[in-house]
Protein backbone atom coordinates (compact mmCIF):
# COMPACT_ATOMS: atom_id res chain seq x y z
CA UNK A 1 0.00 0.00 0.00
CA UNK A 2 1.52 3.53 -0.87
CA UNK A 3 0.83 6.65 0.68
CA UNK A 4 -0.70 9.34 -1.22
CA UNK A 5 1.03 12.45 -2.40
CA UNK A 6 -1.22 14.90 -2.07
CA UNK A 7 -0.73 18.99 -2.28
CA UNK A 8 -2.90 21.44 -0.33
CA UNK A 9 -5.48 21.68 -2.66
CA UNK A 10 -6.34 18.03 -2.76
CA UNK A 11 -6.34 17.87 1.22
CA UNK A 12 -9.00 20.78 1.11
CA UNK A 13 -10.93 18.99 -1.41
CA UNK A 14 -10.90 15.69 0.92
CA UNK A 15 -11.79 17.94 3.83
CA UNK A 16 -14.70 20.02 2.24
CA UNK A 17 -16.07 16.37 0.50
CA UNK A 18 -15.97 14.67 4.37
CA UNK A 19 -17.77 17.46 5.36
CA UNK A 20 -19.92 17.96 2.80
CA UNK A 21 -20.43 15.71 0.35
CA UNK A 22 -23.26 16.60 -1.56
CA UNK A 23 -22.05 20.22 -2.27
CA UNK A 24 -21.74 21.23 -6.11
CA UNK A 25 -18.58 21.09 -7.99
CA UNK A 26 -18.58 24.93 -8.58
CA UNK A 27 -19.07 25.42 -4.16
CA UNK A 28 -16.42 22.59 -3.78
CA UNK A 29 -13.96 24.58 -6.60
CA UNK A 30 -14.67 28.29 -4.46
CA UNK A 31 -13.73 26.41 -1.23
CA UNK A 32 -10.86 24.56 -2.39
CA UNK A 33 -9.66 28.13 -3.96
CA UNK A 34 -9.72 27.13 -7.72
CA UNK A 35 -12.43 27.17 -10.82
CA UNK A 36 -14.73 24.46 -11.74
CA UNK A 37 -12.99 22.19 -14.42
CA UNK A 38 -9.74 21.84 -12.47
CA UNK A 39 -11.63 20.88 -9.54
CA UNK A 40 -13.56 18.33 -11.09
CA UNK A 41 -10.54 16.50 -12.33
CA UNK A 42 -8.82 15.81 -9.10
CA UNK A 43 -12.29 15.04 -7.78
CA UNK A 44 -11.68 12.18 -10.35
CA UNK A 45 -8.07 11.40 -9.81
CA UNK A 46 -8.85 10.88 -5.81
CA UNK A 47 -11.87 8.35 -6.84
CA UNK A 48 -9.72 6.81 -9.52
CA UNK A 49 -6.90 6.78 -6.98
CA UNK A 50 -9.20 4.98 -4.83
CA UNK A 51 -8.97 7.57 -2.24
CA UNK A 52 -12.37 8.66 -2.52
CA UNK A 53 -14.12 5.37 -1.67
CA UNK A 54 -17.84 6.47 -2.30
CA UNK A 55 -20.54 8.88 -1.11
CA UNK A 56 -22.86 8.04 1.83
CA UNK A 57 -25.72 10.15 3.77
CA UNK A 58 -25.61 10.22 7.51
CA UNK A 59 -28.67 9.42 8.73
CA UNK A 60 -29.82 10.27 12.31
CA UNK A 61 -30.40 6.88 14.11
CA UNK A 62 -32.67 7.50 16.74
CA UNK A 63 -34.91 9.85 14.19
CA UNK A 64 -35.23 6.54 12.38
CA UNK A 65 -36.48 4.21 15.84
CA UNK A 66 -32.69 2.95 16.12
CA UNK A 67 -32.27 4.58 19.44
CA UNK A 68 -29.79 2.02 21.32
CA UNK A 69 -25.53 2.26 19.82
CA UNK A 70 -23.53 -0.49 21.13
CA UNK A 71 -20.12 -2.03 20.85
CA UNK A 72 -19.40 -5.77 21.04
CA UNK A 73 -15.63 -7.11 21.46
CA UNK A 74 -15.72 -10.59 20.50
CA UNK A 75 -13.01 -12.91 21.13
CA UNK A 76 -12.73 -16.40 18.95
CA UNK A 77 -12.31 -19.73 20.18
CA UNK A 78 -9.53 -20.03 17.58
CA UNK A 79 -7.53 -17.31 15.66
CA UNK A 80 -6.99 -19.52 12.59
CA UNK A 81 -7.39 -17.65 9.67
CA UNK A 82 -10.26 -19.81 8.21
CA UNK A 83 -11.84 -18.94 11.83
CA UNK A 84 -11.12 -15.26 11.34
CA UNK A 85 -12.53 -15.06 7.82
CA UNK A 86 -15.44 -16.96 8.70
CA UNK A 87 -16.65 -14.67 11.27
CA UNK A 88 -15.84 -11.81 9.01
CA UNK A 89 -17.85 -13.09 6.70
CA UNK A 90 -20.56 -13.66 9.52
CA UNK A 91 -20.78 -10.02 10.18
CA UNK A 92 -21.63 -8.93 6.89
CA UNK A 93 -24.83 -10.99 6.77
CA UNK A 94 -25.76 -9.04 10.53
CA UNK A 95 -27.48 -5.63 9.75
CA UNK A 96 -27.49 -4.67 13.27
CA UNK A 97 -23.45 -4.86 12.68
CA UNK A 98 -23.03 -1.15 11.15
CA UNK A 99 -19.37 -1.59 11.10
CA UNK A 100 -16.48 -3.99 12.16
CA UNK A 101 -13.07 -4.38 12.51
CA UNK A 102 -10.33 -7.09 13.62
CA UNK A 103 -8.53 -6.09 16.42
CA UNK A 104 -5.42 -6.85 18.77
CA UNK A 105 -5.14 -7.54 22.67
CA UNK A 106 -7.94 -9.29 24.60
CA UNK A 107 -10.57 -9.11 21.73
CA UNK A 108 -10.50 -10.27 18.26
CA UNK A 109 -13.06 -8.06 16.92
CA UNK A 110 -14.77 -5.05 17.97
CA UNK A 111 -18.26 -4.60 16.59
CA UNK A 112 -20.64 -1.47 16.42
CA UNK A 113 -24.23 -2.23 16.55
CA UNK A 114 -27.18 -0.13 16.01
CA UNK A 115 -30.92 -1.64 17.05
CA UNK A 116 -34.22 0.01 18.01
CA UNK A 117 -34.07 -0.92 21.09
CA UNK A 118 -32.13 -2.94 24.36
CA UNK A 119 -34.84 -6.01 23.80
CA UNK A 120 -33.44 -6.46 20.03
CA UNK A 121 -29.99 -6.03 20.88
CA UNK A 122 -29.98 -8.58 23.77
CA UNK A 123 -31.67 -10.66 21.05
CA UNK A 124 -29.04 -10.27 18.87
CA UNK A 125 -26.35 -11.09 21.21
CA UNK A 126 -27.83 -13.99 22.56
CA UNK A 127 -29.71 -15.75 19.32
CA UNK A 128 -26.75 -14.71 16.56
CA UNK A 129 -23.55 -13.40 17.97
CA UNK A 130 -23.17 -15.98 21.03
CA UNK A 131 -24.53 -18.74 18.69
CA UNK A 132 -21.60 -18.38 16.31
CA UNK A 133 -19.60 -21.22 15.82
CA UNK A 134 -16.46 -19.09 16.33
CA UNK A 135 -17.33 -17.50 18.65
CA UNK A 136 -15.69 -17.72 22.52
CA UNK A 137 -16.30 -14.60 24.61
CA UNK A 138 -18.62 -11.51 23.81
CA UNK A 139 -18.55 -8.15 26.28
CA UNK A 140 -21.07 -5.36 25.32
CA UNK A 141 -20.84 -1.74 26.19
CA UNK A 142 -23.83 0.03 25.75
CA UNK A 143 -23.37 3.84 24.50
CA UNK A 144 -24.69 7.01 26.42
CA UNK A 145 -24.27 9.71 24.23
CA UNK A 146 -22.57 10.20 21.24
CA UNK A 147 -20.21 13.18 22.11
CA UNK A 148 -18.21 13.39 18.35
CA UNK A 149 -18.67 12.48 14.96
CA UNK A 150 -16.68 13.63 12.16
CA UNK A 151 -14.70 12.11 8.91
CA UNK A 152 -13.14 8.76 9.95
CA UNK A 153 -9.94 10.67 8.14
CA UNK A 154 -7.81 13.83 9.28
CA UNK A 155 -6.47 15.00 6.69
Amino acid sequence: MFRAELDAIDIRILKELQADGRMTNVELAARAGISAPPCLRRVRKLEEAGIIEGYTAMLNAPALGYDLVAFCMVGLKHQSEANLKAFAAATGEWPMVRQAWMVSGDSDFLLHCVAENLTRFQDFVIEELTANAQVDTVRTMLTIRQVKRVGLVEV
